[in-house]
């Protein structure tokens, strides 16, 4: 059996950055939570917490002098906010989030009918939403564009950094029908459309994918859909625990991919897992 790993699986130059800030924080004895997850990944976080940095939901729950805002990024009045309460903040917001932050921004004080292509309960949506004072319409599919009333309206569209590029394009391509004047600004990330595109080739060249990262993850699921749509027999993992020898008996070929979020050292293990299987089917 054959088990290939995609190019670029694991850890993202944004999710780095972030944990590479959080080492330097540690090192240098400071005390700090983080608001919300740092990542989109349970064995991150829980490693975390066996240090001591707890993920909080408020500010009102930390107890410490120090606060860490998330990959995802925050609206501008929650950085405000803890300031005000007296938190020193280290802001880990991803740069290419931040970027589709200020192009919202951009958008609404131009004037345009801001629509942000992605899920209206991903945290990454919700501090986007922030930079327009909530005044922005969020989309995940061109059909629900019919709900709306963009005739001869001057509309700007920009996409959750993990959306999917198919679907930002339809999105948009469907309000041209309506719109009198449009502008989308591609705020898809770069690193997450190149995973996509590597992980779709990889699928159809294999029997099997496993898709390694995780559960609340939206790049991994959107890489976990890609794969689906090769026709390959897809599962979506968070540890190596949830591999089953079954999946695996008379495959020829295996493909792994992995999220933006998910460690290289989870992704070893489970190759090595995978191979562990090859005795027993």
């Amino acid at each position: 059996m054959i088990i290939e790993v995609a190019e670029d699986a694991g850890f993202c130059y944004g999710v780095q950055r972030a944990l590479n800030m959080i080492n330097r924080a540690i090192e240098k004895g400071e005390k700090f939570d983080t608001l919300g997850p740092i990542i989109h990944n349970s064995i991150v976080v829980k490693s975390l917490e066996e240090k001591g940095i707890r993920a909080v939901n408020s500010l009102d729950e930390s107890d410490k002098k120090t606060i860490f805002i998330r990959t995802h990024g925050v609206p501008p009045e929650v950085i405000e906010e803890a300031k005000n309460k007296g938190f020193k903040v280290i802001d880990a917001t991803c740069p290419i989030v931040y970027n589709a932050q200020l192009s919202a921004k951009k958008l609404y004080d131009e004037g345009y009918i801001v629509v942000i292509v992605g899920k209206k309960d991903h945290p990454e949506v919700q501090g986007i939403l922030g930079f327009v004072e909530n005044n922005a319409l969020v989309i995940d599919n061109p059909e629900d564009v019919k709900k709306y009333n963009f005739e001869g309206k001057r509309v700007g569209v920009l996409a959750q950094t993990t959306s999917r590029f198919d679907v930002f394009g339809d999105v948009v391509r469907e309000i041209l029908k309506y719109a009198k004047e449009i502008k989308a600004i591609n705020t898809r990330c770069y690193v997450t459309e190149t995973r996509q595109d590597l992980t779709a080739e990889l699928a159809r060249r294999s029997d099997v994918m496993i898709i390694v990262g995780g559960k609340n993850s939206s790049n991994t699921k959107r890489l976990f859909e890609v794969s689906k749509m090769q026709g390959a027999r897809s599962y979506h993992i968070e540890s190596p625990d949830e591999l089953k020898p079954e999946w695996f008996g008379g495959v020829e070929r295996v493909g792994i991919s992995a999220g933006a979020s998910t460690p290289p050292w989870i992704v070893d293990e489970v190759v090595e897992k995978i191979k562990s299987f090859t005795k027993e089917v």
